[in-house]
């Protein structure tokens, strides 16, 4: 049974609300992931899905405000990795999100982010922060073979 004294913190940083820290935030975890033992495949997918979540958090929860930052923290735990994104924007509900593969939907520009996310990891979830902003939180399992 894992405890939380077996949850290692690997990363606990804010990133700026530009782009240019999407991708700095995608090499860490990129580097963490290769670190603790996933695979290359795995290590694809973690990067990818943190780069969509966090131009999320900085274009559509902060909308690029100088004034905000986006928190990425990445922990360790027995057989996972546990990624938080937390942007200080409005918020929103994970349900009123437009299934992006529906007809009307499909030639869209943008819109993709969060099925391409839950594509490349094992458990997205969302939750509101008490003031303002929103955690959205991926897990990764590693499989045993990595």
């Amino acid at each position: 049974m894992n405890s939380p004294h077996d949850a290692l913190i690997r990363l606990d940083e804010f990133f700026a609300s530009t782009l240019a820290s999407v991708d700095l935030a995608e090499a860490e975890v990129i580097r963490i992931a290769g670190e603790i033992g996933f695979g290359e495949d795995d290590v694809f997918q973690i990067g990818m899905a943190v780069r969509e979540g966090m131009v999320n958090a900085v274009v559509h929860g902060n909308r690029y405000s100088e004034e905000k930052k986006v928190r990425l923290t990445v922990t360790s735990e027995p057989g996972r990795l546990v990624i938080r994104i937390e942007d200080e924007g409005e918020g929103f509900d994970l349900q009123s999100i437009p299934d992006p593969t529906t007809d009307e939907n499909l030639l869209r520009q943008s819109g993709r982010g969060l099925l391409l996310i839950r594509s490349f990891v094992d458990e997205v979830r969302t939750e509101p922060l008490r003031k303002h902003g929103t955690v959205l939180e991926l897990v990764k399992r590693r499989d045993p073979g990595d």
